[in-house]
C-alpha cells in the first residue's frame, strides 16, 4: 500500500530557503497542539498569580508579627504601670478588646494570670476533622500550592503546660534579652497562630497568642477570584485556539489529501478545494493548488493526446512502408520496383522528418526553461532570412518581402536560434499556402510595450473557427495539390511553444488591407531603452 505522503530515501540536501522555513524544535508537531501550547503558555503565566498570593500572604503575616510584638510591648508597659491588684481587670479588658489570649508568666516560666481561666475564650483552634468538606478542600488546595511554590512550613502549634512557659521560644527570648519577641505557628487547620512575649519588669513577662484566620480567609478569597478569572480565560483561550486550529488545520488537511491523490495519479478524480470565501494566505494557497492541479491535468491530457496523435501519425507511413516492402518481394518488373523503392524512400524521409519534429517539440519546454536569453534584433534577423531565402530562390515564383520599420528596431530578449525557427516555420507555412506568383510580406511594428512581427500571405486565409486549431499538434489542413506527408503538422505548434516560452503570443488575424490571405502575428515584449 502506498503511504499518503512519500519520503524518498535519496532526498537531496535541503536548500537554504527550506532551512530558513524549517522549525527545528517543532517540525514534527502538528499545528493544533502548537496553537494550544502557545495559548496555554499565556495561561500558565497567569496562573503564576497563585504563587504571588503566597508572597502576599507572607507580607501580611510579617506585618501581623510586628503588630503582635508591638502589642505585647504596650501591654507589658501597661501591666508594669498598673498595681498588682488592678492587673486582672486590665488584662481581661485588653484581651477582650484586642481579641487575643493574654498570659502573665513569672521568671520561672509559671503562669500567674490567664485570660482563659478568667472565662474569656477568645482563642479557640478549630478541629479540621469537624469542618465541612469545602474547608477540607480549601486546606488541600493550600497544601498543594504551598508545596509547588516551595513555601516555608511553620511549626505545628502545641500548648505548653502552665509550668512549662520557658518552652515557648519567644517567652524564653523575652525573659533572657529583655526585648519583645514573636513567633508564627501553624494551627491544625493550617491557619497561622501568632504568639508574642515582652517583659514587664523583673517580675516576669506578658505572653499573647492569636489565631489569624482572617489572613487565610483573605488569601483564599483572592485565590478564588483569580481562579474564576483563570477558568474563564482558560475556557475562552482553549475555545479560540481550537477555532483557530480548525480554520487553519482543516483546510490544510483537505489540501494535503487532494495533493496526495494527485501524486498517486488520480488527478482526473481530484477536485482541489478553491476556498473562494477565504481571502487570506490559505485561500491563496488553495486557489494556487487548484490552478496547479488543473494545469497538471491539462498537461496530462495534452501528453496523452500527443501520444495518441503520434501513434496515428507514425502508423500511416509505417503501413505504407510495409505495403511497399511486401510488394517488392512479389514484383519482378524493374519499373514497378523503382516506383516501390521511391515510395519506401519517401516514407523513410517522412518518418525521419516526423521523428525529428516530434523530438524537438517534446524537448522544447525543458530547453526553453534552461535557455539563457540575450537581446535579439528581430529586424536584422528577418532581413537576413528574407535575403537568404530570396538568394536560394522560392518555388512557384513566390516573392518574399520585408517591410523594414523606419528608425531603430527595439530589441527583444530571447534565444536567437529558437526565434529564427519560429519565423522559418511561419514563412514555410505562408509559402505553402500562397498562390503561384504570390507575395509573402514580413513587417515589424512597436505597439505599447510589445513588438509585433507580422507574416502575411495571399492564400485562402484561415477561417475564424479554425484559428486556434491550426496551432495544435499534427493539424492536417494542407493546401490543395501539396504532396501528402511533406509536412509533419508540428510547425505551428512548435512556433507557439517557442513564442510562449519567450513570454509572447502568436495568433492569426484578418488582413486589414482586405487582400485575401492570412496574417500571423507574433507579439514579444521588447527591452526598454535605458
Amino acid at each position: 500500500m502506498v503511504p499518503d505522503i512519500a519520503s524518498p530515501t535519496n532526498r537531496p540536501a535541503a536548500t537554504r530557503e527550506e532551512r530558513d522555513l524549517s522549525l527545528r524544535w517543532s517540525g514534527r508537531v502538528s499545528l493544533t497542539p502548537r496553537i494550544l501550547a502557545v495559548n496555554i503558555f499565556a495561561l500558565v503565566m497567569l496562573a503564576g498569580g497563585f504563587f504571588y498570593l503566597d508572597s502576599y500572604r507572607a507580607r501580611i503575616v510579617d506585618s501581623r508579627v510586628e503588630q503582635a510584638s508591638r502589642e505585647a510591648r504596650l501591654i507589658a508597659q501597661a501591666v508594669a504601670m498598673t498595681p498588682p491588684d488592678d492587673r486582672t481587670a486590665l488584662v481581661r479588658r485588653v484581651a477582650s478588646e484586642a481579641d487575643i489570649r493574654i498570659r502573665l508568666y513569672d521568671r520561672a516560666g509559671r503562669v500567674t494570670l490567664d485570660t482563659r481561666a478568667l472565662g474569656l475564650n477568645n482563642f479557640v483552634l478549630r478541629d479540621p476533622d469537624k469542618d465541612p468538606w469545602n474547608q477540607s478542600a480549601a486546606r488541600f488546595l493550600d497544601a498543594v500550592i504551598d508545596t509547588v511554590a516551595g513555601a516555608d512550613r511553620d511549626q505545628q502549634f502545641r500548648e505548653r503546660a502552665p509550668t512549662k512557659g520557658l518552652d515557648w521560644p519567644d517567652l524564653a527570648a523575652a525573659l533572657r534579652t529583655g526585648e519583645s519577641s514573636a513567633t508564627v505557628w501553624r494551627a491544625p487547620d493550617r491557619t497561622p497562630v501568632i504568639t508574642a512575649a515582652a517583659p514587664y519588669g523583673p517580675e516576669g513577662a506578658v505572653f499573647t497568642s492569636s489565631n489569624a484566620r482572617d489572613i487565610t480567609q483573605t488569601v483564599r478569597v483572592e485565590r478564588f477570584r483569580l481562579g474564576l478569572v483563570l477558568a474563564f480565560t482558560a475556557g475562552l483561550s482553549i475555545f479560540l485556539s481550537l477555532f483557530l486550529a480548525r480554520t487553519i488545520v482543516r483546510p490544510l488537511r483537505r489540501l494535503a489529501r487532494a495533493a496526495v491523490r494527485v501524486r498517486l495519479g488520480r488527478a482526473r478524480e481530484v477536485v482541489v478545494p478553491r476556498l473562494p470565501e477565504r481571502r487570506d494566505e490559505i485561500g491563496h494557497l488553495a486557489r494556487s493548488l487548484s490552478d496547479m492541479s488543473l494545469a497538471l491535468r491539462a498537461r496530462i491530457d495534452a501528453t496523452e493526446a500527443f501520444a495518441a496523435d503520434l501513434a496515428h501519425e507514425i502508423k500511416n507511413p509505417l503501413a505504407s512502408l510495409r505495403s511497399a516492402v511486401d510488394s517488392l518481394m512479389a514484383v519482378r518488373d524493374p519499373a514497378l520496383q523503382s516506383q516501390l523503392l521511391a515510395v519506401v524512400r519517401d516514407d523513410v524521409l517522412r518518418l525521419d522528418r516526423l521523428i525529428s519534429d516530434i523530438s524537438e517539440a517534446s524537448r522544447l519546454d525543458a530547453q526553453l526553461s534552461r535557455a539563457k536569453f540575450d537581446p535579439v534584433d528581430l529586424g536584422a534577423m528577418l532581413a537576413a532570412m528574407v535575403e537568404q531565402r530570396t538568394a536560394r530562390g522560392l518555388e512557384r515564383d513566390i516573392r518574399l518581402r520585408f517591410d523594414a520599420p523606419v528608425g531603430p528596431t527595439p530589441m527583444v530578449m530571447g534565444e536567437g536560434a529558437r526565434l529564427e525557427r519560429v519565423f522559418a516555420n511561419l514563412i514555410d507555412n505562408a509559402v505553402s499556402f500562397s498562390p503561384d506568383g504570390g507575395t509573402v510580406a514580413l513587417s515589424l511594428i512597436a505597439s505599447g510595450d510589445m513588438l509585433e512581427a507580422r507574416v502575411e500571405d495571399e492564400g485562402p486565409g484561415v477561417p475564424e473557427e479554425a484559428r486556434e486549431a491550426i496551432f495544435r499538434r499534427f493539424h492536417t489542413d494542407r493546401p490543395e495539390g501539396e504532396e501528402f506527408g511533406k509536412h509533419s503538422g508540428l510547425g505551428l505548434a512548435i512556433a507557439r511553444t517557442i513564442v510562449e516560452g519567450h513570454q509572447g503570443t502568436i495568433g492569426v488575424e484578418t488582413r486589414e488591407d482586405r487582400i485575401q490571405g492570412a496574417r500571423f502575428v507574433v507579439r514579444l515584449p521588447f527591452v526598454q531603452a535605458g
